[in-house]
């Protein structure tokens, strides 16, 4: 279901559908990262809940937080999708350390129907991860569905744009991307759609294909010097590049294999003399 379906649904009228006293509710906006949840399935995991409970002394929830948390992971762009609710059941005062308190917080029903289904749309201040209830009253509810997966075209079909490299390292509907991603290892190109200059570039060991372009994703350049260059010039620039796949590898396969295969694909595609590699 899209918005000219929904039409002016919001995540008020949700609240109202199911008796929820937006004074009750806090909405709180999670993203993925290395020193919190750092993947889709960590996410949709018991640690979610790990997580969520630990918080900071003086954080956005308040002295006494809502009863209800609702939460949503974030997407692409301002985009979010409903995970699960807690109940709060108060402060465990023990756990409190110097730094963080720990909430006795325990799976609810609320919203269980649209778990992994809703998609609300973010206000515009995404570093406020956490909104009262009353605040997120008027958030456009953007979608109720089953997310629809995104079936991999397989290594040698793969050419996507920087836009859906992010989206591919965020979405959910992307999960067979990531996994398949994850599972090998092997030398991929950028091409830059607009000027045509092309970096050959490898992706081995734990990293893998995923992990190295994840950085991309996160950043626009991945640390790449020839990259960073333009990036700094027009950080519009990003968008131009495109993402496909030279040559795969087992997990297993050395990485003097993966090395000599780098080399000879910036050979071949002379990307030191006319490219992007610098070395």
């Amino acid at each position: 279901m899209n918005n000219d379906v929904l039409g002016e649904l919001r995540l008020g009228h949700l609240f109202h559908a199911a008796g929820l006293v937006p004074d009750d509710v806090v909405v709180i906006r999670h993203t993925l990262s290395s020193d919190g949840l750092a993947s889709q399935n960590e996410a949709e995991s018991p640690k979610l809940l790990t997580y969520t409970r630990e918080q900071g002394l003086n954080n956005k929830l308040g002295k006494t937080p809502p009863r209800l948390w609702l939460n949503f992971l974030a997407t692409t762009g301002r985009r979010a999708r409903f995970l699960t609710a807690y109940e709060n059941h108060g402060e465990v005062l023990a756990e409190r350390t110097e730094r963080c308190r720990f909430f006795d917080l325990r799976p609810s029903q609320v919203f269980s129907a649209h778990e992994q289904r809703l998609v609300i749309e973010w206000t515009a201040d995404t570093v406020n991860w956490a909104k009262a209830g009353k605040h997120a009253l008027m958030m456009p509810v953007v979608e109720i569905s089953d997310p629809k997966t995104e079936p991999f075209p397989g290594f040698d079909s793969l050419i996507v744009s920087f836009g859906e490299l992010q989206a591919i390292v965020e979405d959910d509907r992307y999960r067979q991307w990531r996994t398949a991603l994850s599972s090998v290892q092997g030398i991929y190109l950028i091409a830059d759609t607009k000027t045509g200059k092309l970096y050959v570039g490898k992706a081995d060991g734990a990293e893998r294909f995923l992990g190295r372009w994840s950085v991309y994703a996160k950043n626009g350049h991945g640390g790449n010097v020839a990259l960073r260059e333009l990036d700094g010039l027009d950080l519009a620039h990003r968008h131009h590049f495109q993402f496909s796949i030279l040559q795969v590898f087992s997990p297993s396969a050395p990485a003097a294999q993966v090395d000599a295969a780098e080399v000879h694909f910036k050979k071949a595609l002379l990307t030191r003399r006319f490219g992007l590699n610098r070395n």
